[in-house]
């Protein structure tokens, strides 16, 4: 996938003139990236304009205006777009409850592990995962994954973690998106 360059990114003064079409035109790309998983696992498929507005938010936030500031938050977010051939994603795992949540995210501490995609082949690519992520009794409830697509459109997400098996199919909105990521490069 192709990765933000620095001539992508303006300066926030700049980018807060059109940050509101440009909010539009990037929830509408994550919208159909947007993929729920049962009823607590929420995965967000990452591309150059998701990772270019987070980048832009970021600069805009943090008003950062030092080029090796900006430089380094270009190579941060880019490391979590997917290579040619595969998916980067942000996987949310969403429970409300504080002392619920404590306790899934420990007894989920091999979840990443466990995570994987579909392809239209038929085969089965498990989740590459940031290991940081992962403590020593629990599992951080945000994590950083990739899939590799062998050039495959996936066409279902699942878990097969034995506290958490589920499968859900892709709509054609989201298969034809990602295969649309997966292509460039």
């Amino acid at each position: 996938m192709e990765k933000v360059k620095r001539e992508d990114i303006v300066d926030y003064v700049t980018y807060e003139d059109h940050r509101e079409d440009f909010r539009k035109k990037v929830l509408g790309i994550k919208n159909v990236r947007r993929i729920h998983l049962g009823d607590h696992l929420t995965f967000l498929f990452e591309n150059t304009e998701t990772m270019r507005y987070q980048i832009q938010e970021m600069v805009r936030t943090e008003q950062i205006v030092r080029e090796s500031d900006i430089l380094h938050e270009i190579s941060t977010y880019n490391e979590l777009l997917g290579d040619k051939g595969s998916l980067g994603c942000t996987l949310l795992i969403e429970i409300a409850d504080p002392e619920k949540r404590d306790e899934l995210l420990r007894k989920w501490l091999a979840l990443p592990k466990h995570l994987f995609i579909i392809l239209e082949n038929g085969q089965k690519s498990y989740a590459e995962f940031d290991k940081r992520q992962v403590g020593e009794d629990r599992v951080s409830s945000v994590q950083y994954l990739k899939f590799q697509c062998h050039n495959q459109k996936p066409i279902s997400l699942g878990c097969d973690h034995e506290e958490l098996t589920v499968t859900a199919n892709l709509s054609e909105n989201q298969k034809n998106a990602l295969w649309e990521d997966i292509s460039r490069g």
